[in-house]
């Protein structure tokens, strides 16, 4: 997410008409998503209350991709489907392809521990400019987290985002944040 935030935030709400351009070259009916039969699974993590929660912590990162990997693994179940996962360029590549070996035997801990079986090879990493579909997750992303967490103080700019959210909303078969703070769960995790 780092490069297509970087863009979207600098161009601010006066810069609206940069704003909406990008998204549509990403998300529109024309678009890396509209392209190809996608469905987009999102999942966070309160890094505030994973800090109050827990002493040590696991980094956010790899608690929110063991999460995302039981998401993916569990719908191409359901669909009786196999899934190939394709991940932005990340430190350490290594580490989280040995995280999916473990999560093929061992599952993949926490309430929900699943053993992942339908992700087939293994975790590929791409850098977002080189691949439009990253570039496209890139920026649903941002626009989800954007939409959950910022209230826009310019009209015009709401509007913006919630209208590049429709293109995107139909393909959303999973959203959650987890934070861990809260004692009690509600949604879906």
């Amino acid at each position: 997410m780092r490069g297509t935030e970087a863009r979207l935030c600098s161009a601010g709400a006066s810069d609206l008409r940069g704003r909406i351009l990008h998204g549509r070259l990403v998300l529109d009916r024309r678009s890396a998503v509209a392209a190809h039969d996608v469905t987009i699974t999102l999942r966070g993590v309160d890094r505030t209350g994973l800090a109050k929660r827990y002493t040590s912590p696991k980094p956010a990162h790899d608690i929110v991709l063991s999460h995302l990997l039981e998401r993916v693994d569990a719908y191409a179940a359901k669909e009786q489907q196999l899934a190939l996962v394709i991940a932005d360029k990340v430190d350490n590549p290594a580490r989280h392809r040995a995280d999916l070996t473990r999560y093929r035997t061992d599952g993949t801990g926490g309430y929900r521990s699943r053993q992942i079986t339908r992700i087939v090879d293994t975790l590929h990493f791409a850098p977002s400019h080189s691949s439009r579909l990253v570039q496209a997750v890139d920026l649903v992303t941002f626009l989800h987290r954007r939409l959950m967490t910022v209230t826009e103080s310019d009209r015009r700019a709401a509007a913006v985002n919630e209208r590049m959210w429709s293109w995107v909303q139909p393909r959303v078969y999973h959203a959650w944040c987890w934070n861990p703070a809260r004692q009690t769960h509600k949604g879906p995790a």
